[in-house]
C-alpha cells in the first residue's frame, strides 16, 4: 500500500483536499448532533447538558406544524423533480440534434448564463418580474383583460414561481452533464441506426436515450436523496405573510425556531429527523435502480 501511496502520491495529495473537507465539515460536526437527545445549554456544553432522549422529536411529531411543513416541503421537491428533472434531458437531447454550430452555441450560452445568477439577485428579478403594477408579467396579464395579480402574495402560487424559476436558473447547467454523456456515445451506433434507416426521433429513442440512461439514473438517486431539502435561501427570501402557509418548509422552520427562537435541540431533532428520511430514501432508491438496470452509487 505504501509502494503505491509513493508511486502515486501526486493523486493522492489531489484526493487530500476533498477528503480533509468532508472529514473537517461534515463528519466532526456529527458529533453536535447529540443535542437533539439533550435540553441543550450552551454553559453546560453537549455531554454536560441533561439526556432527555427522545423528547423533542415527540414535541416536533405533535406540533401542529408537522403536516403542514410535511406536506409543503414535500410537495414542492416532488414538484421539483418531476419538472426540474427531465428538462434538461430534453434540452441536451434538443442542443444534440441542431447542427448549425453557431445557432447551436447561443442557445447553450442563454440557457447557460442564469447559473451564475445569485439567489439574492434572482430572488430579486423574480419579484420585479411579478411585482403588481409594475412588473411586465402583470402588464400583461392586464393586456389580456384580467385583473392584476399579486403572485408573490398568493398562496397558490408560491410553489410554481419557486420551480419554474429554478427551471429557467439551472436547465443549462443541467444540460452540460447529458451533453457529455452525449459526447460519449460510440458513432458507430448512430452510423448504425442510419444504414437501418432510423429517424431522428427513432435515433433519440434507441440510442441517446440508453446513452445517457447510467448518468440519469445516478442524477436521479441523488435528487430523491436529497428530497427534503428544498433549500433555504430561496425558499426564505421569496417567503412574506402573505404566502407563508405554502412557503414554510423544513429548513426555513429550523432556522426560525434554532437560530431565532435560540431553542437548538428542538431545532437539531427537526434537522436530524429531515437528514434521517433524505438517508433512508437515497438507500431505497439506490437499491432499487441497482436491481432495475444495474446502475447505482454503490
Amino acid at each position: 500500500m505504501w509502494r503505491g501511496i509513493k508511486r502515486h502520491w501526486q493523486l493522492y495529495l489531489l484526493v487530500a483536499a476533498p477528503m480533509a473537507y468532508i472529514v473537517i465539515f461534515k463528519y466532526i460536526p456529527m458529533y453536535g448532533a447529540q443535542i437533539a437527545f439533550r435540553d441543550y445549554s450552551v454553559v453546560k456544553g453537549f455531554t454536560g447538558s441533561e439526556f432527555v432522549g427522545l423528547k423533542h422529536f415527540r414535541a416536533f411529531f405533535q406540533s401542529p406544524n408537522f403536516w403542514l411543513l410535511i406536506k409543503n416541503t414535500l410537495g414542492i421537491s416532488l414538484y421539483s423533480l418531476v419538472v426540474g428533472f427531465p428538462a434538461p434531458i430534453v434540452l441536451a437531447l434538443a442542443l444534440n440534434e441542431i447542427r448549425r454550430v453557431k445557432f447551436k452555441k447561443t442557445i447553450q450560452m442563454v440557457t447557460f448564463a442564469p447559473f451564475f445568477i445569485s439567489t439574492v439577485v434572482m430572488v430579486s428579478m423574480i419579484m420585479i418580474f411579478l411585482s403588481p403594477r409594475l412588473g411586465f408579467v402583470d402588464h400583461i396579464v392586464q393586456g389580456l383583460g384580467f385583473e392584476s395579480i399579486n403572485f408573490m402574495g398568493s398562496p397558490g402560487y408560491f410553489k410554481s414561481i419557486f420551480v419554474w424559476s429554478n427551471v429557467w436558473q439551472g436547465i443549462g447547467y443541467g444540460a452540460v452533464i447529458y451533453l457529455a454523456a452525449l459526447a460519449g456515445i460510440n458513432p458507430e451506433l448512430y452510423e448504425a441506426a442510419k444504414v437501418d434507416g432510423a429517424s431522428r426521433l427513432q435515433k433519440m429513442r434507441h440510442v441517446d436515450i440508453p446513452g445517457i440512461a447510467p448518468a440519469a439514473i445516478i442524477l436521479l438517486i441523488l435528487s430523491v436523496g436529497q428530497i427534503m431539502n428544498v433549500g433555504f435561501e430561496k425558499v426564505y427570501l421569496m417567503q412574506n405573510p402573505l404566502n407563508v402557509s405554502t412557503s414554510e418548509v423544513i429548513s426555513t422552520y429550523v432556522y426560525k425556531i434554532g437560530l431565532l427562537g435560540a431553542n437548538f435541540s428542538f431545532s437539531s431533532a427537526v434537522d436530524l429527523f429531515n437528514s434521517l428520511i433524505n438517508l433512508v430514501l437515497l438507500i431505497s432508491v439506490n437499491a432499487v435502480a441497482k436491481r432495475i438496470s444495474d446502475n447505482s452509487l454503490w
